[in-house]
């Protein structure tokens, strides 16, 4: 029930469906901060003096193990526009609370290119700069311009280029030194007027072809991503899930080579001069893992890379299998996998 707060906090209030894991955890308090103002006020308030503080996005990249003791924090500032141009390219801004998916298909709306191959990714505009997502061959990073931020501490807001946001694969610095620090307020991004698709990663020229396109334009790949996403991968609505559960690994060519000569069909693709990515989800699925299940948890039939909730399964339920995988593709490859989902 609500109590008398004017900041409108919830307590003892479920999370479930709040993270696409559908896992039904409760928070001790929960807000719903839909402005500027409002997470300020949150974060100035004694109220949480002394509790653990999460905040929540889409809960697409989130695997909840159990209730929350403290304040959990939803980010649901909404709003997108065109900031500017210059001779180069279009400049866009959106809130951190705005669906990842819908902020793309806007752009594409606005005749702007990029985020195409970023299609379906679940989540918010707000988290796609502290995992970097990327698939399909394209990285958020690639088309980041700066975010702001609120500091946690002072209230003040912060902005941040690509160099203070540190990416890396799958990385930032909010995930290690402005953890807990500063809380992503909105991204804005840098679409370049020359368009340059990305079409010859994955699946995508296979699914062109099943589409009859010879001539793609954007809109065109990310209708290609959607079929193969949607073809390949679970609808959190239907099946809880947090899309690829491990980071792909990066080996160095003397490992990768060592692995190569035991495993000659491993698929692999380059990460930098030195450095070789291996497919996760085929590790996972040569460990004998795809389609199988550990209680109430299971691998996806069409995807390994995929942890599924196959019904009221708890977090340590999939934290569990997540474990009984890693140890399996270490022992048969002398690789940990590492997850992508922050684990609470």
């Amino acid at each position: 029930m609500p109590n008398s707060s004017p900041l409108n906090v919830l307590e003892n209030h479920s999370l479930k469906e709040y993270n696409t894991f559908g896992i039904d955890v409760k928070a001790r308090y929960f807000i719903a901060a839909r402005s500027e103002a409002a997470l300020r006020d949150t974060l100035s308030t004694t109220m949480f003096d002394g509790l653990p503080r999460l905040i929540l996005g889409g809960g697409s990249n989130l695997l909840l193990t159990h209730d929350f003791p403290g304040v959990v924090i939803r980010m649901a500032l909404t709003g997108r526009h065109i900031v500017g141009r210059d001779n180069e390219a279009t400049y866009i801004e959106a809130a951190a609370g705005e669906n990842w998916h819908d902020f793309v298909r806007w752009t594409l709306t606005q005749g702007l290119s990029g985020l195409e191959n970023l299609s379906l990714i679940p989540g918010s505009v707000g988290a796609s700069p502290i995992q970097n997502i990327g698939a399909y061959g394209v990285e958020m990073k690639e088309m980041f311009h700066e975010l702001t931020a609120i500091d946690i501490a002072s209230g003040e807001i912060r902005r941040f280029d690509d160099t203070a946001c540190g990416f890396g694969y799958r990385d930032s610095v909010f995930k290690h030194e402005q953890k807990d620090r500063a809380i992503i307020t909105s991204v804005s991004f840098r679409l370049p007027h020359q368009v340059q698709l990305h079409l010859n990663y994955g699946e995508i020229p296979q699914e062109l072809t099943r589409m009859n396109i010879a001539n793609p334009t954007a809109q065109d790949v990310s209708n290609a991503v959607c079929n193969i996403r949607q073809r390949k991968l679970p609808d959190p609505a239907k099946m809880g899930n947090a899309g690829s559960f491990f980071k792909n690994p990066i080996v160095d060519q003397t490992r990768f080579q060592s692995l190569q000569k035991t495993h000659p069909q491993m698929p692999h693709y380059p990460a930098t001069d030195s450095r070789v990515k291996l497919p996760a989800g085929w590790l996972i699925e040569q460990a004998g893992w795809k389609g199988k299940t550990l209680g109430r948890a299971g691998v996806h039939a069409q995807h390994a890379l995929v942890l599924v909730n196959l019904g009221n399964a708890e977090g340590a339920e999939i934290l569990a299998l997540a474990t009984a995988i890693q140890d399996s593709v270490q022992n048969k490859f002398g690789i940990r996998l590492e997850p992508e989902p922050i684990i609470v």
